[in-house]
């Protein structure tokens, strides 16, 4: 999607100390989690001055920009700076912000401190629309109405899922780096308070297949104002397909498509994190992503920017490419660069991605199936390799379990820990990820503990959705050996029980 080659952006001092001082405890970050750093101090001094979490703060940049400001250069859909403030024809959180802080609009878009005092601002405006009081305001889960609200979703179901990947980064924290050091965010049980998007559709929920046309997409229709009906492969030939890269958020990306104003879409949608996939128009209609190339192609757009290979993670690698061989196998396209090509690579456009930080040949072995991964799955169920105490119980209640039943057991203020063992191979990064069937009793912040090289990792899942797939917990530098590599603990301040049914770990 980009159409212009950006940059690393500047960090810019902020906040005095003496500002710093009198911050609560509440909305300043832990000692231990913020070390001396202009942008640290940036979202320290900001989420005290406007009230809002500090960590709730930080996680919701990193969800939209990775904490990069890309030096005063716009999203696809207009955001700027490390809190992507908008600015385009039906949204203007820009000038919002530039009312509620006095700063002009020019240094709202490439100062990094004050870009965050803006978003810290927009944010807090939306909490006193909803009549948050200070109390309230302290909360991390009292906010999730104004984060929904924050992401300017043209939907319930996007400002969800906006949302929510927001509070999975409260829960498995963040570690991002910056040029003085890092911005740091423990992983922390914490249970939004949706209010009424409790009653909205999730969609990270697993959906019907026939919806869609790669069985493991979600649907979300763009706007019909973006893109052109039509009546492929009969009325114009299938041959390529076009490998983009969104520059803006996965939520935000979707809700773009779903603005008439944007005039652009693609057929497909991938996220950094884990690797789900969004449809967003059916392949027989023309998505507007290629130009002259509209007609013959299949659009696959990616979560992240150009400039940042941070967004550019294995698992989504591995998912789009399972799309890309799904697609070129369905019309008979040829697996290879001729044919599946960047959107810099379509003749007649200006654009730039998917950059020189895309991997194109980890991606064609993975479209091809030419690499060789070791991978190695341990269920509840593996002989000598799962063990847990007698506390944990065995169940066979959900049909989206793995294999013939799992273990659970309620939270307690004890770890208890169910581990699984695996032989790792050599000392190397692996990907590892849960299954587990998704009840709405089950548990809101389950504690999985990853044995890496350099100490344990604690990620918290919520396992009332989710289930009955491969979840990402993470990606590790694990050790050689044969030990115990993931465990599911009882410890946590969520409710509901714990499942410990299967895990998958995979040399990356």
């Amino acid at each position: 999607m980009v159409s212009v080659q950006v940059r690393r952006s500047r960090r810019v001092a902020v906040t005095s100390a003496g500002l710093l001082v009198a911050v609560l405890s509440v909305f300043s970050p832990p000692a231990s989690a913020a070390p001396a750093d202009p942008m640290a101090d940036a979202f320290a001094g900001s989420a005290a001055t406007y009230e809002v979490p500090r960590d709730l703060l930080v996680a919701l940049a990193y969800a939209e920009t990775h904490l990069d400001g890309h030096d005063g250069a716009p999203s696809a859909s207009g955001g700027y700076g490390v809190m992507h403030l908008v600015s385009n024809p039906t949204t203007h959180t820009l000038e919002q912000a530039a009312k509620l802080t006095a700063e002009p609009v020019e240094t709202l878009k490439t100062d990094d401190a004050a870009n965050i005092a803006g978003g810290a601002a927009v944010l807090r405006a939306h909490a006193d629309e909803l009549g948050l009081d200070a109390t309230a305001r302290k909360d991390p889960a009292k906010w999730y109405t104004a984060v929904a609200r924050y992401g300017n979703a043209t939907s319930p179901e996007v400002a969800r899922l906006y949302a929510d990947t927001v509070y999975d980064l409260l829960a498995n924290g963040v570690n991002a780096a910056a040029p003085s050091g890092t911005v740091t965010v423990r992983p922390q049980a914490v249970q939004p308070d949706r209010g009424a998007y409790a009653q909205t559709p999730d969609l990270n929920a697993p959906r019907l297949a026939a919806a869609v046309d790669y069985p493991g997409a979600t649907w979300v229709a763009a706007s019909s104002g973006n893109y052109t009906v039509s009546n492929r492969p009969t009325s114009n030939a299938i041959d390529r397909i076009v490998i983009h890269v969104t520059q803006g958020s996965y939520a935000g990306t979707i809700s773009w498509f779903q603005n008439p104003a944007a005039q652009v879409s693609a057929h497909y949608v991938v996220r950094s994190s884990d690797g789900a996939v969004t449809q967003m128009v059916r392949e027989k209609d023309r998505a507007w992503h290629a130009r002259d190339w509209n007609s013959r192609s299949v659009g696959i757009e990616h979560e992240g920017y150009v400039n940042d290979a941070s967004w550019f993670t294995d698992a989504m690698y591995r998912s789009s490419a399972a799309l890309t061989r799904n697609i070129a196998d369905r019309y008979g396209i040829p697996k290879d660069r001729a044919h599946i090509v960047g959107h810099a690579e379509v003749p007649g456009n200006d654009h730039t991605d998917p950059g020189p930080n895309w991997d194109w040949t980890r991606y064609m072995q993975y479209v091809n199936g030419t690499t060789t991964t070791w991978s190695t799955i341990v269920d509840n169920t593996t002989a000598g390799r799962f063990t847990a105490s007698a506390n944990w119980g065995t169940s066979t209640y959900s049909g989206q379990r793995y294999g013939a039943d799992y273990r659970y057991a309620e939270p307690v203020t004890a770890s208890d820990t169910a581990w699984y063992r695996a032989a790792i191979p050599a000392t190397a990064t692996y990907r590892v990820e849960a299954w587990y069937p998704a009840v709405s009793g089950y548990n809101t912040a389950a504690p999985y503990i990853v044995t890496t090289s350099s100490g344990n990792k604690t990620v918290y899942v919520d396992q009332r959705t989710g289930g009955g797939a491969w979840r990402a917990i993470g990606t590790f530098t694990l050790n050689a050996g044969d030990y115990n590599v993931v465990g599911v603990s009882r410890w946590t301040a969520g409710t509901g029980l714990i499942v410990a049914d299967a895990v998958r770990i995979t040399r990356v």
